[in-house]
């Protein structure tokens, strides 16, 4: 069965729709309106293999608070959709990645039981137009919506592009073996509940 999704959020501050494939090849087509975040979502799609589209706008000349937020919540819930029962995944998932003097850690249980713990520190309050701690805003609402507990931690680093482009590339490379089917037990849910 394909494993894909599309998701519609309209609220009075934003518009979003989304389509994922989790078995895709990492084809990706984003827009937010926010160019950072357009190429933190083309990491994820590129280093994960999840096929993703976006189109988002929203009330971006108040600041980019909303948009960011709704797009991690459209994508969690297409992501956490297309997973279904989740039925022969890997389940865990850990990456660590390195960025020239940086190197962040992510580990993930596809659990179905939302949890974030964020151990990411910047030193500058934006990155071009966007406010570092939205970040951190986003991987709180796509955990939430996909159903994911999901620790990151940048372990060390001084460039903040660094360090959060790190982030997203680890989340990338965690899901991608985290939602791969297992060949050896491709119909059972990996867990002695019999649900996740």
């Amino acid at each position: 069965m394909a494993r894909k999704a599309s998701v519609a959020r309209k609220t009075n501050e934003t518009e979003i729709a989304v389509s994922v494939n989790l078995d895709g090849t990492g084809t990706y087509k984003v827009s937010t309106g926010v160019g950072f975040l357009d190429h933190m979502l083309e990491q994820l799609s590129r280093h994960s293999l999840i096929d993703l589209e976006v189109q988002a706008r929203g009330d971006i000349h108040i600041d980019f608070h909303h948009l960011t937020e709704d797009t991690g919540i459209a994508i969690g819930e297409a992501v956490g959709k297309a997973l279904g029962e989740r039925k022969g995944i890997n389940r865990y998932g850990d990456a660590l990645i390195p960025m020239d003097e940086t190197l962040t850690r992510v580990a993930m249980d596809v659990s179905n039981r939302p949890y974030l713990i964020w151990k990411v520190n910047f030193t500058k309050p934006k990155l071009g137009d966007m406010d570092t701690e939205l970040f951190k805003e986003w991987f709180q609402a796509f955990a939430q919506n996909a159903g994911i507990t999901l620790h990151v931690e940048n372990l060390y680093g001084e460039n903040n592009h660094h360090i959060v482009e790190s982030c997203y590339k680890g989340l990338a490379r965690a899901l991608r073996h985290a939602i791969t089917v297992d060949a050896r037990s491709p119909h059972a849910v990996p867990s002695t509940k019999g649900t996740l």
